[in-house]
């Protein structure tokens, strides 16, 4: 596989992830939507996958594909069918790919799905490769029936279909709520996370995506779904308190009632947000680890001290 096409290479993962293949020698070539915020000096394309119906230009003598890009958030908070949306970007668009994956005779598809896939919280035992699927959200749901599709349309092709379910991704300068959460770990406010006693799997950035570079090349990664994480579960409480070691800040947790949390957070109509950061979401990587011999290259106390140390370094 000398030849890998990123889709989203200029995004938080899709970044790293074309870097790190760089610096395997591997021949990069990113497929983005615009190229402004292009940097790294590869070759790069411009297509939009919700609307350009010739791929062509992206997928050609290419040997690989890992597909990143999508929809993660409703972008605008006035759209009449969210659902639809998700579907447009995380299912339709990543079937138009495959497609033309196929006609190019490319020989791998990787596609980065969810962890949500499976669920939101878990109670009895972690999530694992063999558990049913149970999304909730319209975001998931998209990433559930992405992940059907694109088996049945690659099935008995030439192009190998490998699926990677990730939690959440976190490093320096990540997106969404970990972003969020580091900020207001820095500025020392109080924070009601006192009485917590959950278990979260999360995967680090560098892992995520040396784990994905490796399904590049495996052949026995052909076929495969794939649940990663770091393999070490953590609490909310330690991840924050990682945090604030890393920037220097006294973390500063209140013992607020878990009743009280759940219900405020029902009143404001925050409820995944409670979910995510009072509940439990623990995933089984073993898989990963046994069949590819994969092994994760960062403890996650080590890394969430050190992303908390450069992001004091940047402010």
């Amino acid at each position: 596989m000398s030849k890998v096409l990123v889709s989203g290479a200029n995004g938080f993962i899709g970044k790293a992830l074309s870097r790190y293949l760089i610096d395997q020698s591997y021949e990069v070539r990113g497929l983005v939507r615009t190229l402004g915020k292009c940097k790294l000096g590869i070759d790069y394309v411009s297509l939009d996958l919700e609307r350009s119906d010739d791929l062509s230009a992206a997928c050609c003598g290419v040997d690989c594909i890992v597909h990143l890009a999508g929809r993660a958030h409703v972008l605008n908070e006035c759209d009449a069918n969210p659902l639809q949306s998700f579907r447009e970007a995380n299912c339709e668009a990543s079937l138009r790919l495959a497609r033309q994956a196929v006609a190019s005779d490319t020989r791998r598809f990787i596609y980065i799905s969810s962890i949500g896939v499976n669920g939101v919280e878990t109670s009895i035992k972690p999530f694992d490769e063999q558990c049913k699927s149970n999304p909730h959200s319209d975001y998931a749901v998209s990433k559930s029936e992405a992940e059907i599709k694109l088996n049945r349309l690659l099935t008995n092709t030439k192009t190998e279909l490998v699926i990677i379910r990730p939690p959440l991704v976190y490093g320096v300068n990540a997106p969404g709520n970990f972003a969020r959460l580091i900020k207001l770990v820095a500025s020392g406010v109080p924070l009601p996370l006192g009485r917590i006693n959950n278990r979260r799997s999360i995967v680090s950035l560098d892992n995520l995506v040396s784990f994905i570079a490796q399904c590049v090349e495996h052949p026995a990664a052909a076929g495969q779904l794939f649940l990663l994480s770091d393999g070490q579960d953590v609490s909310t409480t330690e991840i924050v308190q990682a945090l604030a070691r890393g920037v220097n800040s006294k973390a500063l947790m209140l013992p607020v009632p878990d009743v009280l949390l759940k219900f405020s957070a029902k009143l404001l109509k925050k409820e995944n947000l409670y979910i995510q950061l009072y509940r439990s979401l623990q995933i089984d990587s073993s898989k990963a680890r046994k069949l590819l011999g994969w092994q994760p290259n960062q403890k996650t106390i080590e890394v969430l001290e050190e992303v908390g140390r450069l992001y004091a370094s940047q402010r």
